[in-house]
C-alpha cells in the first residue's frame, strides 16, 4: 500500500497514525503524525554547528550525502523567542537519535531521547488544547492505557527555527486583493500558526473569510448556509473530529459540491496531485503559500465567469 492509500484508508476510518517518542529518561510521551516522518536513525557522524542564532538548532549533520538542520526537541519546549542560553535543557543522551522529517520539501533532523513506536487512534478520541498563549506547543492530546500522549505543534516548532512564516508572509508582497466582496472563503487547519499565516493571506487577498480549527467545525458551517454565500473552501488534511478527507467527501457528495476545495498540506510534494486526484480536490498548494493560493483562487474566479 502507498503512502496515499495508507493515509486515505486511515482518514476514510476517521484514524490517525502517530509515532510516539520522549525527550528524556522516565519524560513525558509525546507524538507527532507519521507521514511527516522519513525515517528514525542513530546518527553516528559529526554535527557541525553553524552558529544559529535560534538556540534550539544545534548544527547541520549528512545523512547520505544531504545536509539536513538539527533541532533539539526539548530545547524548543524552554524557548521564549529569545537567543538565551538552552543547552542545559537539551536531551541528555549518548545516543544521537533524530527523526527526519519532511515539511514540505523542508527536511529537518529532530533529536529525540527514545522512541517507542506507532499508535493508531480515532480522531474522536483527540482532546484539542485550546489555550490560546502564542507560546502554547501542544496541539491536544490523547490517551493510551491510562497514559497521556501530547501532540506536538511540529509546524510551530520548525516555523521558529527556520521562519517558514516570515517567507510565505514576504511572498505577499506580490499578493494583491481579488475582489470578491459577497462570499466567504473558508479556511480550517489544527495548527494556530497556521491559521494565523492564513489569517493574514485572507487579508491580504481582501476577501470575507472564516477559520476553523477542525473538520467538524467546518462542515457544520458549510450546510448551515446557503452554498451561493461561499466562494472556496481551504483545508487542512490531518485535522481532529473530522479529517480534511472526510470535509471533502460531504461535500462534493452533496448539493454544494460545485464549491472548489484547496488542499492546504505540509506532506511531501512529489505526491500532491495524485493526492488532490485522488480525493476530488480542486487544487493543492504546500502549506499556506501565498502565490499558490491566490493563482487557484484566481483560476476559480475566471472559471465562474466562464460559466456566466
Amino acid at each position: 500500500m502507498n503512502q496515499i492509500e495508507a493515509i486515505t484508508s486511515l482518514h476514510l476510518r476517521n484514524e490517525v497514525q502517530f509515532f510516539t517518542f520522549s525527550l528524556e529518561e522516565n519524560g513525558d510521551v509525546y507524538a507527532m503524525n507519521i507521514f511527516k516522518i522519513k525515517e528514525i536513525l542513530k546518527y553516528q557522524g559529526k554535527v557541525v554547528e553553524i552558529g544559529s542564532e535560534i538556540p534550539f538548532i544545534e548544527g547541520i549533520i549528512n545523512v547520505r550525502n544531504i545536509t539536513i538542520p538539527v533541532v533539539d526537541l526539548r530545547k524548543w519546549f524552554f524557548y521564549d523567542g529569545t537567543n538565551k542560553d538552552l543547552s542545559e535543557y537539551g536531551i541528555k543522551s549518548k545516543d544521537y537519535l533524530v527523526m527526519i522529517c519532511d515539511f514540505s520539501g523542508v527536511l529537518v533532523a529532530v533529536r529525540i531521547y527514545k522512541a517507542y513506536g506507532l499508535l493508531i487512534k480515532s480522531w474522536d478520541e483527540f482532546v484539542r488544547n485550546d489555550n490560546i498563549s502564542s507560546h502554547q506547543k501542544i496541539i491536544g492530546y490523547v490517551k493510551e492505557k491510562d497514559k497521556i500522549i501530547q501532540i506536538v505543534d511540529m509546524e510551530k516548532m520548525v516555523d521558529e527555527a527556520f521562519g517558514i512564516e516570515e517567507a510565505k508572509l514576504k511572498e505577499m508582497d506580490v499578493v494583491t486583493e481579488l475582489g470578491i466582496k459577497d462570499k466567504y472563503i473558508l479556511v480550517a487547519d489544527d495548527s494556530k500558526s497556521v491559521l494565523n499565516v492564513m489569517e493574514r493571506i485572507m487579508k491580504k487577498l481582501g476577501v470575507k473569510y472564516m477559520l476553523f480549527k477542525n473538520g467538524e467545525e467546518l462542515i457544520d458551517f458549510i450546510f448551515s448556509i446557503p452554498k451561493e454565500k461561499i466562494f472556496a473552501i481551504i483545508t487542512d488534511l490531518e485535522m481532529p473530529k473530522k479529517s480534511g478527507f472526510e470535509v471533502i467527501k460531504q461535500v462534493k457528495n452533496s448539493s454544494y459540491k460545485d464549491i472548489p476545495i484547496i488542499v492546504n498540506s505540509s506532506m511531501s510534494g512529489k505526491s500532491n496531485e495524485e493526492m488532490a486526484k485522488s480525493l476530488n480536490a480542486d487544487g493543492f498548494v504546500s502549506k499556506s503559500n501565498p502565490v499558490e493560493i491566490e493563482k487557484f483562487l484566481r483560476n476559480f474566479i475566471n472559471e465562474s465567469t466562464d460559466n456566466t
